[in-house]
């Protein structure tokens, strides 16, 4: 506890030092072509010296932005609005005491014949909006080498639970995303591949925790949007990146992007390989009692140990091309390879009452898992005028994975014995989607969005057993199974947005039609089984947002949303975890749906205060429950219903000009009602804390300084995790005239991330810790080449797809 202390105080002491400091103020208009001012534009302040980015702040509904407490010095403005030309002004001199600057910029809308002007920048890390948060991964030092569960889990608002499943501002089922595109992948196939990506393929992580009603309406904790690097420069450009980690065990991380784009034509491959050992602690202790107390009969502890090696291979391969000034079409490509195999020794000890052995089961295991799976996409925009336009995508996805497992377990003395289990688990998931975005401007303060969106989803999971007792193998006809699930969805939806002065409204309605066939076949032992389900509903998103002054605006935001049950959630049959451990899904479960109400208040562009509160009825959880032979059995159910608080403050602060730093706290209050065994109304109040520091020095040296901490926290209504959290750090260095950067980077210094938690079920209770290999040392270098042409046409890639999510059987 004394080390998440440390990370605690860290956090406070640095809010405490960073102040504001500054010698005089920049304000800034932004209009149209019809002087009328442009809410939402991003303005950008320059130093004029290197070009390095000071800070970024978005205008409000009258289009005017102000910078506080600038600096004296000698700055560039860069002026960029979706679908309008970029503009530059300045340099603009600030002198101390110097009156505030006002001045009035004009941005005119795209046109095909522009020319590109590039301008060498740094982003900031984490950029903040009403909608959306903003995560730069490519900026981050301290992402060097790591996984995207790795850098998700140290993003603002973010935590992974101990099975890898995301939570946004502490709730879960959030909708994942790859470049606007959903994965249709839940549970362990999801934590599976988003530990298989590299944090180098990355540009950025979008979290938006009240998506507008153009998205998919899954996922009642929001969206994450996790999107990869594309280059925009003209002319053949590359970049190649290499990475040591080196923990308890080693691991390397390698990429090439390449980019070509001319004319009327952009091509780009990027390719990862990322491999090395892995190893995971994990400790439970199980405490059976009588019935009706909490006196115990029977207690059972096992340590495991979990290690192995892996290897993950991803390419990705694309082509835009301009039919005309008004026509674009694209094509691409993702294909994904993942090979790990693994090995695991535990040691099962049955105690009484008084922690005095009674006997000892030695268990070895070994597994492998092969995932293969590929994707292509076909896409075309066609701008019918300057304010009409029209996007089309079809995509289809294909995925393979092979899981193979083994498991001995031995019990020495007169009642000792040998057992032996395998299990063979094949699953193959197919998707086809269609979907069709039209967009119409109205002047520049009204919009109209409509759109359609398909898809059909087929998974058939196989699951073959074998059991060893007498020295033969046999089929294990209790758990050798297959479940094919077919699903379909169909949704329709229309946004209307609309500005005024100090106001901005968006309105908005989706339509979502789902239904599935399931088919479960038997054996000897058991019949076949199949069910089915149709249903539809709608779900309304509303957004007001209004700019009372020039440092206040107030933003509300609500909508509806939807979790469907993970298809191998709704498979009858069970999965074996260990001897005393099994899983089965519940081919009965519901969706649930939740409504989200929030207000913002941001206040000078670098405070910003929400306040939310959700409820979703018909909530389902995992459920612990216990068999009638003692061991445990994890299922899904619908339990009852759940209630969200939320307060969450975002800081932005610039204490000196070459350190930047953004702080969120999110306070957040639960109330769980359900009936598992018993009605259960557990309460919790968690806070969850984020901290990230940037440091620019002089000659192209740079630092990071970042942590997070989470207090006691639950997710499920039977679990409870104690705190967590870590510190990472690096320092990085340009070379070779910027074209190569070195960097250096140290995670969770104080080995303070591990997991450990109480799981209540009937009559019993379970104590557990997981310590996995995150204290780890990085060293990287990346190399930027290519040569970049004047000119060109520049033009904005498709738009972001919709997405969705799918469960997936493994």
């Amino acid at each position: 506890m004394r080390k998440l202390y440390v990370i605690v105080w860290m956090l406070l002491v640095q809010t405490a030092l960073a102040q504001p400091a500054g010698d005089g103020d920049i304000t800034v208009t932004v209009n149209n072509k019809q002087q009328q001012p442009l809410a939402l534009a991003s303005v950008a302040v320059l130093k004029v010296r290197d070009s390095s980015l000071v800070l970024t702040r978005i205008t409000d509904s009258a289009g005017r932005v102000t910078f506080e407490n600038m600096p004296a010095g000698s700055y560039l403005l860069r002026i960029t609005m979706v679908n309008h030309m970029t503009q530059y002004a300045g340099p603009v001199e600030v002198a101390t005491g110097a009156a505030n600057l006002p001045l009035s910029i004009t941005l005119l809308r795209s046109d095909a014949s522009l020319q590109e002007v590039t301008v060498s920048a740094r982003r900031p890390l984490i950029r903040v909006a009403p909608d959306r948060t903003i995560v730069s991964v490519d900026n981050s030092i301290t992402s060097t080498g790591a996984t995207v569960l790795e850098v998700l889990e140290k993003s603002p608002g973010v935590s992974v639970d101990r099975d890898g499943n995301v939570s946004l501002k502490g709730r879960s089922n959030v909708l994942i995303l790859v470049d606007g595109k959903p994965t249709y992948l839940s549970g362990s196939d999801l934590s599976n591949f988003l530990s298989g990506m590299s944090a180098a393929q990355l540009e950025s992580i979008e979290l938006m925790d009240n998506p507008p009603s153009k998205y998919d309406a899954v996922g009642n904790a929001g969206v994450i949007n996790i999107k990869t690097k594309k280059s925009k420069q003209q002319g053949f450009n590359g970049t190649l990146s290499t990475a040591w980690q080196q923990g308890r065990k080693q691991r390397s991380i390698h990429s090439l992007g390449l980019n070509y784009r001319q004319g009327p034509l952009n091509a780009f491959m990027n390719y990862s390989l990322n491999e090395g050992g892995y190893i995971m602690y994990l400790y439970a202790l199980r405490k059976y009692f009588d019935p009706g107390t909490t006196n115990p009969n029977a207690i059972l502890q096992q340590p495991t140990t979990i290690q192995g090696r892996g290897q993950n291979h991803s390419l990705k391969l694309g082509m835009d091309y301009s039919i005309s000034k008004k026509t674009t079409i694209g094509l691409l490509a993702n294909g994904f390879y993942q090979y790990r195999q693994t090995r695991n020794s535990a040691v099962a000890e049955w105690l009484d009452n008084n922690y005095r052995k009674d006997s000892v089961i030695n268990s070895a295991g070994r597994s492998s898992l092969n995932w293969r799976n590929g994707a292509v996409n076909l896409n075309a925009r066609h701008n019918f005028s300057s304010t009409q336009e029209l996007t089309v995508d079809l995509d289809w996805l294909g995925y393979n994975i092979r899981n193979y497992q083994f498991f001995l377990n031995n019990r020495d003395g007169n009642n000792g014995y040998s057992e032996g289990e395998r299990g063979e688990i094949p699953t193959k998931i197919r998707i086809i989607t269609g979907k069709a975005d039209y967009t119409r401007r109205f002047g520049e303060t009204m919009k109209l969005e409509a759109g359609w969106k398909s898809s059909r989803i087929r998974t058939d999971n196989f699951a073959g057993y074998e059991i060893n007792t007498t020295g033969a193998w046999e089929n294990n006809t209790n758990k050798t199974n297959q479940f094919v699930y077919t699903e379909h969805i169909h949704a329709a939806y229309g946004n209307f947005e609309k500005v005024w002065e100090k106001f901005t409204a968006q309105a908005g309605l989706r339509f979502e039609n789902t239904s599935y066939d399931a088919l479960q076949s038997g054996n000897a032992l058991r019949k076949d089984s199949a069910f089915s389900r149709n249903y539809s509903s709608l779900f309304p998103t509303a957004y007001l947002q209004y700019k009372m002054d020039s440092v206040n605006s107030f933003t509300i935001s609500a909508g509806r949303r939807i979790d469907r049950p993970q298809f191998q959630n709704l498979n009858p049959f069970e999965f074996i975890i260990n001897k005393y451990t099994s899983q089965r899904g519940n081919p009965f479960m519901l969706p649930q749906y939740t409504w989200n109400v929030q207000l913002t208040h941001m206040y000078k562009e670098w405070l910003m205060t929400t306040v939310s509160y959700s409820r979703t009825e018909d909530y389902f959880a995992q459920l612990f429950l216990i068999k009638p032979d003692g061991t445990f059995l994890y299922s899904y159910g619908n339990v009852g219903n759940k209630q969200h608080f939320g307060l969450s403050v975002n800081v932005q602060l610039q204490p000196a000009p070459w350190w930047s730093m953004n702080l969120q706290a999110d306070l957040i209050h639960k109330r769980f009602r359900g009936f598992v065994w018993k009605e259960l109304t557990p309460t919790v109040t968690q806070l969850n804390a984020n901290i990230n520091n940037q440091f620019k020095f002089k000659k192209g040296w740079a630092a990071e300084l970042t942590g997070y901490y989470i207090t006691r926290s639950q997710e499920d209504i039977q679990e409870v995790v104690e705190p967590t959290g870590q510190v990472g750090a690096g320092i990085s260095k340009a070379l070779f005239n910027n074209k190569a950067t070195l960097k250096l980077a140290f995670r969770d210094i104080f080995y303070t991330q591990a997991m450990n938690g109480l799981t209540e079920f009937k009559d019993s209770e379970e104590y557990f810790e997981l310590q996995r290999d995150t204290r780890v040392g990085v060293l990287s270098f990346t190399w930027r080449f290519g040569k970049s042409f004047k000119g060109g046409v520049k033009r904005s890639g498709s738009a972001d797809d919709e997405m969705r999510r799918v469960g997936a059987g493994g």
